[in-house]
């Protein structure tokens, strides 16, 4: 008998043990479920997340880009807000998922900031499209003018510049400035916009564009109304005027997501680039969306993938810059932008 009890005594140490061995081991593993795991038994979501924690790392993402980046950012939105988190983060790295322009932002908001881009081929063929020679030749003509910058530029153009503005905050902005003659650069289609905004302004354009929203067909949309003739248009300001003037909403990304999903209605024909279709219905689930048949796809938003930012959070490569002749001049008007739309 009392050897039975022994043996019975021992068995209950021995689990006991093994409980506490168990239960340890899993409260460790609930505080890092990373560990004990090699990095081939890890999904190339998890490997960012723990290299992203390991470095500090912030990951930002505009609306444009493939569903699954989206997924795996801190922050994702429109130029406009992710120029205003950029300048509040205090994270040593940001990843930027986005064109270059924006990774050029990025330094200039947050210059002690080391910004990695996932693809520095990612261009946006609108940030270029406007020359020195026409805005020095509006200065000359204009005592009182004011040059406007859209974000979507170079920080070399934005250098040329006083105020950058975004599509959110573009109307805002050029109504409260003083000057009554104002050049707008690049995008002719978003100054046109704001022009009718603000007919009290005698505001002059360039002929730079966005490929994809140029290339949105009104047929198209007007085959759509057609088919779905509840669906309420909402496009983006740089759509051409023959799409705006069939809207029912013209604002930017963020504000298109924000008028759906405030609304009661379900049904939406949408003028801007898919990306921001994952958005759309993540937040508006029960509702449909009708894109264009030719597609609004950025290429080059699109370039940028999980495998890319998994790469430069382990190399630290493909840091953005801006030369140092235009970065003080080109800063100041975001700086501007961000005071001015408060």
């Amino acid at each position: 008998m009392r050897l039975a009890v022994e043996k019975a005594t021992k068995c209950i140490c021995r689990c006991l043990v093994i409980c506490e061995i168990v239960c340890y081991t899993a409260s460790l593993l609930k505080e890092d479920r990373f560990c004990g795991r090699s990095e081939e038994d890890m999904t190339i979501q998890e490997e960012i997340k723990k290299l992203k924690e390991e470095k500090q790392a912030v990951i930002l993402a505009h609306y444009y880009v493939k569903p699954e980046v989206q997924e795996i950012a801190d922050y994702i939105g429109d130029s406009f807000y992710l120029s205003k988190i950029a300048a509040k983060l205090e994270n040593p790295i940001i990843v930027y998922c986005g064109v270059s322009f924006m990774g050029e932002s990025g330094c200039l908001l947050s210059p002690d900031k080391k910004v990695l881009m996932p693809d520095k081929a990612a261009d946006c063929p609108m940030a270029h499209m406007v020359l020195k020679e026409e805005v020095e030749t509006a200065r000359n003509t204009y005592e009182d003018l004011v040059v406007v910058c859209y974000i979507n530029s170079t920080a070399e153009i934005k250098s040329w510049s006083d105020v950058s503005v975004t599509s959110a905050n573009a109307v805002k902005i050029v109504k409260n400035l003083p000057n009554k003659n104002v050049l707008f650069i690049p995008d002719k289609n978003l100054g046109r916009f704001v022009a009718e905004q603000v007919p009290e302004k005698n505001v002059m354009l360039v002929k730079g564009y966005c490929p994809i929203h140029e290339n949105i067909l009104a047929d198209e949309i007007r085959e759509l109304k057609r088919v779905h003739p509840d669906a309420e248009i909402l496009v983006h300001p740089e759509c051409c005027e023959e799409v705006t003037a069939m809207a029912d909403y013209i604002g930017s990304t963020s504000g298109i997501i924000q008028y759906a999903s405030e609304s009661e209605k379900k049904e939406w024909i949408i003028g801007t680039e898919t990306g921001v279709r994952y958005e759309l219905e993540k937040r508006n689930p029960d509702n449909q969306f009708y894109f264009p048949k030719t597609e609004p796809i950025c290429k080059d938003m699109k370039l940028i993938t999980l495998e890319k930012i998994l790469y430069v959070l382990k190399t630290e490569e493909n840091q953005a810059g801006v030369a140092v002749e235009t970065a003080e001049a080109a800063k100041k008007t975001l700086d501007k932008m961000l005071e001015l739309a408060k």
